[in-house]
């Protein structure tokens, strides 16, 4: 009986000692997500859910949604740590877990969790299982009564998620590979930017450090203590090429100890250096540093004045265009569209800043738009948004203009974005058409380094004259995607030739003087796998004003006005120079031989000229670009008879015929 009632006390203290160690997993966790430090957050949720340590990652065990029961009295605990686990897994990035986790919260009843299935929608995006997503967001949407923002974000994910789809199954013509060298190391690696031959990023790679302790607080002064974080944003430079495999990574020593910094920008002359700075307590400002009189030292940063920093709100990532005309930012500050918002400040000659100008509504959204690079040639602006239809996260978009003026930015498309975050591009001293981007698209947690190729197709060929065949010299020919429009004139070969960064559909019109333009059109099929595609040479046909055309093989019902299917399709010839030439309007006209009475005839090749014109409309040609019009047996091109009043049938022949003439262009 003792020994009962000992075992007895000892199963009381282990069962309070669990529920205590629960309570304080619970606690500290919190204190963790409250300071933003995710990944900690979501070990103490594991262990606040008793999962075994010893499980691998965060894999959900057998059968642990039946701990979670109505009459449980754990259930509002579990509930809540499940919640609160997915939701650091999504923070710290790792959608793969967060996408299980939020599968069971969505199931919960309890209000307080209701954007359990907008998450659960995000990671299956984010995880590029976009059909799944958009059922999920659907879902979302039809339980979800509250018309805010969680809604908004929903419509605009499904768009996305289709943009995605279509994305995936045309994808453009761009190279990635990932830079494999000691560039990327542990912890994040982003901001690539060169200046002269070496080249500059960050990275929160793990730093020796002291081991001094650290207080985290939450709302409730709840306390943890943690060792010092090795893991520290500062700015590195490499030596040489960085698409090599043995690189000499240096961190550069121009922030004090206790600063972080990243994303460090260069004035073309090579005297000013600008550089985003912060400490665990402030906000994220803007600092320049000036080149020493060795030409290789920094001096001390200095923070930017009130056109960029203001107090209590973050400014971002630097960049200087080429010019040395504008500095360009990101910035949360007051006077924006949402979140961060694409910002310039005109640069003096003396290195003095203008008064800071936001880029406007066609640039901004009301999430965050970040990471800019201005091309002062090609005046084409290339930075990230998470606030527009795109792939998912953060994706690159491209828009022209000066300043003043934007065009409607585009979206660059898959494998350039992908489901993750996409950002910070530059380009290589090379050619513009390459270069470096950050992306976490291979990464469970972390952006990483990639090198970014446009590859192009050449599309070439040659016009003709359709009737003699022989090359058409200053035939314009234009080629159409859904990226630009170019044209080129030919020369005495009538060759043309054209490279674009495209495998979408593409279209080719030539045109010419007196003859008619002639369309052709390419489907993403014909393109992606080849990089020249050798047009069919392209025949032109000539005509002038109000001079008949006949129509070949255009035969009728005997003695009626009814097309033959044959030469229904015959009659397509002309439906295709109707399309190709939206412009002209023709008379279409039918003719007869001399057998049969006069004005039988004249009616004949009415109703002849009109079948054809309804044909054609049948088809989709405007009524208003044609008139029909018979005449019988009056104009003959051969004669009926032979001079001793023989029959002529190949006459009559000839004369049985269908023309049109252009009456208008």
């Amino acid at each position: 009986m003792k020994l009962l009632k000992t075992l007895m006390i000892l199963c009381l203290f282990a069962t309070a000692a669990n529920a205590q160690f629960v309570t304080n997993s619970k606690r500290v966790a919190d204190v963790y997500f409250q300071n933003k430090e995710y990944y900690a957050a979501a070990e103490y949720y594991k262990k606040a859910l008793q999962i075994s340590p010893d499980s691998a990652g965060f894999v959900i065990p057998y059968g642990f949604e039946n701990k979670i029961k109505e009459e449980s009295p754990k259930k509002d605990d579990y509930e809540y740590s499940v919640f609160q686990l997915a939701e650091s897994l999504r923070l710290y990035k790792n959608f793969t877990d967060a996408e299980k986790w939020y599968a069971i919260a969505m199931e919960f009843t309890s209000p307080k969790y209701i954007l359990s299935t907008f998450w659960y929608a995000e990671t299956l995006r984010a995880n590029q299982n976009y059909n799944e997503a958009i059922t999920a967001f659907n879902r979302f949407l039809a339980k979800y009564k509250v018309n805010d923002a969680y809604s908004v974000k929903a419509k605009s994910e499904i768009a996305s998620c289709q943009f995605a789809l279509y994305e995936l199954r045309y994808p453009r013509l761009f190279m990635l590979s990932k830079l494999q060298n000691d560039i990327n190391d542990k912890g994040s690696n982003y901001t690539p930017t060169l200046k002269g031959g070496s080249f500059y990023f960050t990275s929160s790679r793990p730093v020796s450090t002291s081991g001094r302790k650290e207080v985290l607080t939450d709302k409730n002064n709840e306390k943890v203590t943690r060792k010092e974080t090795p893991y520290l944003n500062a700015v590195y430079e490499v030596s040489g090429n960085p698409l090599t495999e043995n690189v000499s990574v240096k961190k550069l020593q121009v922030i004090s100890k206790d600063r972080e910094s990243a994303a460090p920008a260069f004035h073309p002359n090579g005297k000013l250096m600008y550089i985003t700075s912060w400490t665990a307590q402030n906000d994220k400002k803007i600092y320049q540093l000036n080149i020493g009189a060795d030409g290789k030292s920094w001096s001390d940063p200095v923070e930017l004045g009130s056109q960029v920093n203001v107090k209590g709100f973050s400014s971002i990532q630097p960049f200087v265009t080429k010019d040395g005309k504008y500095l360009i930012f990101s910035s949360n500050k007051p006077g924006g569209s949402g979140k961060f918002d694409l910002w310039y400040c005109p640069l003096r000659g003396d290195g003095s800043l203008g008064q800071a100008i936001n880029l406007g509504n066609t640039i901004n959204t009301t999430e965050d738009d970040q990471a800019a690079y201005f091309n002062s040639q090609t005046n084409k602006l290339l930075y990230s948004s998470n606030g527009r239809v795109g792939m998912g996260g953060f994706d690159f978009y491209e828009s022209e203009g000066d300043f003043t003026k934007w065009s409607e930015p585009r979206n660059l498309g898959y494998p350039f974005n992908s489901s993750k975050d996409d950002i910070y591009f530059t380009p290589s001293p090379v050619s513009e058409n390459e270069g470096y981007i950050s992306s976490d698209r291979e990464s469970l947690c972390c952006l990483e380094m990639f090198h970014v190729k446009k590859e192009f197709l050449t599309v070439k060929g040659t016009i003709l004259d359709c009737n003699t065949l022989k090359p058409l010299s200053n035939a314009t020919v234009t080629l159409t995607d859904s990226l630009e429009v170019i044209k080129f004139v030919t020369d005495e070969s009538g060759k043309y030739a054209f490279k674009v960064n495209t495998n979408r559909k593409i279209k080719i019109t030539a045109e010419k003087d007196k003859y008619f333009s002639k369309v052709i059109n390419f489907s993403y099929d014909d393109l992606a796998k080849k990089d020249t595609l050798f047009s069919p040479d392209i025949c032109l046909i000539p005509f002038e004003m109000d001079k008949p055309i006949v129509l070949k093989d255009i035969l009728y019902e005997f003695d009626k006005a009814t097309l033959t299917e044959d030469s229904k399709t015959k009659l397509d010839y002309l439906y295709t120079i109707m399309v190709d030439n939206p412009k002209i309007e023709i008379e279409l006209s039918a003719h007869t031989d001399s057998k049969g009475v006069e004005i039988y005839n004249l009616d004949l090749s009415n109703r002849r000229a009109k079948s054809c014109v309804d044909y054609l409309v049948s088809k989709g040609i405007d009524i208003s670009r044609m008139t029909s019009k018979g005449y019988g047996e009056t104009v003959p091109i051969a004669p009926n008879e032979f001079p001793n009043g023989k029959d002529n049938p190949e006459g009559r022949a000839l004369n049985r015929r269908t023309e049109f003439k252009v009456t208008k262009k």
